[in-house]
């Protein structure tokens, strides 16, 4: 363990998400110069989806991040194959998720982190050859605001089994609040729009499960304190993903999509994945409209006509009131919890800022 703080040289700051995770990292020596990962085998992106894929005994990792990905299904290939693990982040709030009976949810989480370790390791040790990663680096892990200790006990366990601490209990990993980084990073925001000591701002973070609210104060030096009780809410934007698939229910017949969720999940998952990449990532309230075309799924096709759906196409469409019926009651859930937050400020009359990001 750490003697002192003079020990640590380089601190790794690691966002693990419910939908995508990232890291940077900087020398304590020159803290401005921040190295944000941009490059996950070969796609460029500030993060990389919390996905792993196993092979088909769930034994061995295939991939994980971008390159677990579902692939554009071939025509006639509709076979079953080892499913990507998405979502497992949400065991540790008690939710459930799909996960094989093989599968523990910590061992997915020590495996998908070891990954990001692996990869953490060598960008490091490619900018400073000599530093001793143990010894010399501090770990920054974010954790929701609703976990309780239990949930960061069994996150410390993962970082152990992942490689990223050396020792179990070591100081070398510490644990802040998603609010609380996001209100530290708010510092320069603040600064370039003009608040003053004793103003008030919130802090909205959009996390892909949760979204969390904290109101803070600017005091002196550049320092902020916090002056309500955070709130969250169940609202992030995989329920988003989750109201699409209801929209295919509804389009192509409930027992259609039980027939993707059992023996064509991979399809499923790639249909989520072109939504988001197509509609709900590019959505900004303008009037547009998103083909999905059925016509080399054909078990697909034959299952929804069975129930009396796609009987003149092969295609359907995601017009712009479906997309919006998705997004509203999130939005309205989430304007809501600034009401709550604005109820609880101490001085009412007191400028607040409003600082929103989005995970």
């Amino acid at each position: 363990m750490a003697s002192s703080k003079q020990d640590i040289e380089v601190i790794v700051a690691i966002d693990f998400g419910t939908i995508s995770s990232g890291y940077a990292y900087a020398n304590k020596s020159n803290p401005g110069e921040i190295t944000v990962e941009n490059k996950w085998d070969g796609f460029k992106s500030y993060k990389t989806p919390t996905i792993i894929k196993y092979d088909e005994s769930y034994s061995s990792i295939i991939s994980w991040g971008f390159s677990a990905l579902p692939e554009k299904p071939k025509k006639r290939r509709n076979v079953n194959q080892s499913k990507p693990i998405e979502l497992f982040k949400l065991f540790l709030f008690k939710e459930k998720s799909f996960l094989p009976d093989n599968l523990n949810y910590k061992k997915v989480i020590s495996d998908y982190l070891n990954k990001l370790s692996e990869m953490i390791k060598g960008r490091v040790s490619t900018h400073w050859p000599s530093l001793d990663f143990y010894n010399q680096v501090l770990i920054v892990l974010t954790v929701p605001v609703e976990f309780d200790d239990d949930a960061i006990a069994i996150m410390r366990d993962c970082a152990f089994n992942a490689n990223l601490i050396k020792e179990r209990d070591s100081n070398y990993l510490f644990f802040i609040t998603e609010p609380e980084a996001a209100a530290i990073h708010c510092l320069n925001s603040l600064e370039k729009n003009r608040l003053k000591p004793g103003d008030s701002f919130i802090v909205v973070d959009c996390g892909g499960g949760t979204v969390n609210l904290t109101s803070h104060k600017l005091l002196e030096n550049n320092k902020i304190s916090e002056i309500t009780e955070s709130t969250s809410g169940n609202c992030g934007s995989s329920l988003i993903d989750k109201k699409f698939v209801e929209f295919l229910g509804r389009k192509l017949g409930s027992s259609t999509i039980e027939l993707l969720e059992k023996d064509h999940y991979n399809i499923l998952q790639y249909m989520v994945q072109e939504f988001c990449k197509e509609v709900k990532i590019p959505f900004t309230g303008q009037k547009s409209r998103h083909e999905i075309v059925l016509k080399n799924y054909q078990s697909i096709i034959e299952e929804a006509r069975k129930q009396g759906f796609l009987k003149e196409s092969d295609s359907i469409w995601v017009e712009f009131n479906d997309v919006r019926a998705m997004f509203d009651p999130l939005i309205n859930k989430i304007i809501e919890l600034i009401k709550g937050q604005l109820a609880q400020q101490p001085n009412k009359e007191s400028s607040a800022i409003m600082l929103i990001f989005t995970g």
